[in-house]
């Protein structure tokens, strides 16, 4: 299952408006370089711990259905 953080959803000092999601690696990764460059965070195995458990998630989208581009009200 994919996850996601979205920085509105924690908010600090700095405004930030950044959605990540991937795998949980990819996004762990990602925001834990973030949290550090951008949000002052020192790193720590704590903070990545922290960044871990905020994970949310994502939904999956619901699969298409017909051709590429085909409108999904449109009849088949």
């Amino acid at each position: 299952m994919r996850k996601y953080i979205d920085c509105r959803e924690h908010p600090g000092e700095v405004e930030c408006s950044l959605k990540v999601s991937g795998t949980e690696d990819e996004v762990l990764n990602t925001i834990y370089d973030h949290a550090i460059k951008v949000h002052g965070e020192k790193p720590s195995l704590e903070l990545r711990a922290q960044l871990r458990g905020a994970l949310k998630d994502e939904e999956e989208p619901v699969p298409r259905r017909g051709p590429p581009g085909a409108s999904p009200h449109q009849a088949m």
